[in-house]
């Protein structure tokens, strides 16, 4: 697990010289003084507890408020490559909103048996209330960020769907800002494509998936659940960097029929509301009684086209991995193509076959569960202990459906610097997509997440992991 010499580095070529895209930043490298480095590290390291870009890891005593780690080597990807994904990227995103509009209206992807019914029956996922409902703009997915694996020169996988309420953005903004404050010489020799656009372009998207019945000025919203959510910062950055009211539920009520928020001057109408609250809170006259999160009555408000929810009630369904290992079919039924950009191959536990596999194989596979994310719930078989290992093989086959398997892939490895100078490490990436009714923009780059400890290919930062600024090349 800690011989990096059979992964792809992005980098370094096998005679340590760099690769193509990295040719004009190898040589500025070389020429760099590692002191000075180590010393640009560390005064990134202050910016952002300046700014104060942290998260909250849960499952202790107490959330523990922590900053994620920055490495200052970029991640570089050519022209070429970026055209490639962001072409895999588009098509999926468009076939995850045809299916999602589908299952919430004829399913004839369950008809035709492409999907089984009761993967979508039986997922807590699949909201009934959206049953006939169709968004503004039959827009279901408006924010997406699609994790990508890459294993080598020209293979990328993708590793899951993030179609509820992706997260990660600010950091690729501040990864870029600092990097552009630190190293602005890099900048005047490697033309690389900004990111600096995203806010725009999300209040541009944002508005143009409005209500038919929006106010002239267009008024958005950010909700959050407050200052305790692991990605509060990012909530109070996205809301001030577009120039839009952040709100809690306490600040809405519904007046006249639409969902307006608190203020000085009393109640105004919001259009539409970008959601960073769960389904389950998000209306407790609908769902969780207990909510105080959400707003009672927004659900009725929105089937009455009174506002635009971003991303729509019931996306989650598409974040579903169990629903992910059917993601090839699902592209081509709605697409007429085959998938440009590939899952990595899996097994659903839920089939007796391919649990029996799994448990023959349990050491050699990365188990997650069908509704995890960050990195919680999943096993790590060439990395977990016996005992681990027993554990996990109790809890899958006591429940075998709410799990999935996949291969330990041989993840591409991007240098990190050290102490010692660069060392390489595991690494994903997550470009995010906006999706509006007439565009689809995917902005170049994305986040990349690194597994800062050797040979870990666990890159979330709940779990350790820190960020690299991104670098899409413009030729």
């Amino acid at each position: 697990m800690s011989d990096t010499s059979r992964f792809f580095d992005e980098m370094l070529a096998s005679d340590g010289a760099p690769r193509g895209p990295y040719g004009t930043y190898g040589a500025w490298f070389e020429g760099e003084d590692l002191r000075e480095l180590r010393k640009k590290s560390a005064e990134a390291e202050q910016f952002f507890r300046r700014t104060g870009i942290t998260f909250n890891v849960y499952g202790q005593a107490e959330a523990d408020e922590r900053l994620i780690p920055f490495d200052i080597v970029p991640r570089i990807i050519s022209a070429r490559e970026w055209a490639r994904l962001t072409k895999g990227i588009e098509q999926r995103v468009r076939a995850i909103n045809a299916f999602l509009h589908d299952i919430y209206h004829r399913q004839e992807i369950l008809r035709a048996g492409r999907v089984p019914v009761e993967i979508i029956a039986r997922n807590d996922a699949f909201l009934p209330q959206m049953i006939g409902m169709s968004p503004p703009g039959n827009v279901y997915t408006h924010i997406v960020g699609t994790d990508l694996v890459r294993t080598g020169e020209d293979e990328f996988f993708v590793l899951e769907d993030n179609a509820r309420t992706p997260s990660g953005v600010s950091y690729m903004l501040e990864n870029r800002e600092t990097m552009l404050q630190m190293f602005p010489e890099l900048f005047t020799h490697i033309k690389v494509q900004p990111v600096s656009d995203y806010p725009r372009d999300l209040r541009r998207s944002l508005a143009a998936s409005a209500p038919v019945n929006c106010s002239n000025d267009c008024t958005v919203a950010i909700l959050t659940p407050g200052i305790h959510n692991s990605a509060y910062f990012e909530h109070a950055f996205l809301a001030d960097q577009m120039g839009v009211e952040l709100v809690e539920g306490h600040d809405l009520r519904i007046v006249d029929g639409k969902v307006a928020m608190r203020t000085t001057r009393g109640y105004k109408p919001i259009d539409v509301l970008y959601r960073r609250v769960d389904d389950d809170f998000l209306d407790p006259l609908n769902f969780n009684p207990e909510s105080q999160l959400g707003v009672p009555g927004i659900m009725d408000v929105y089937r009455a086209g009174g506002i635009t929810i971003a991303n729509a009630p019931g996306t989650g369904i598409a974040d579903d991995k169990a629903i992910y290992s059917y993601m090839p079919d699902i592209v081509e039924f709605y697409t007429g193509e085959k998938a440009i950009l590939q899952n990595v191959p899996t097994w659903r536990c839920s089939e007796p076959e391919s649990l029996k596999y799994v448990l023959d194989h349990l050491s050699e596979l990365v188990v997650k569960e069908v509704h995890g994310s960050g990195g919680y719930g999943m096993l790590v078989g060439p990395a977990a202990s016996k005992k681990e290992l027993a554990a996990f093989r109790k809890k899958l086959e006591a429940r075998p459906s709410n799990y999935i398997a996949q291969p330990t892939l041989a993840l591409s490895t991007v240098p990190i610097l050290t102490k010692a100078g660069l060392a390489p490490r595991h690494v994903d990436l997550r470009p995010f997509v906006l999706v509006s009714p007439d565009k689809i923009t995917i902005t170049p780059g994305g986040l990349t997440r690194v597994a800062l400890k050797k040979g870990s290919l666990v890159v979330n930062s709940s779990q350790g992991g820190g960020t690299k600024d991104t670098w899409v090349l413009e030729e």
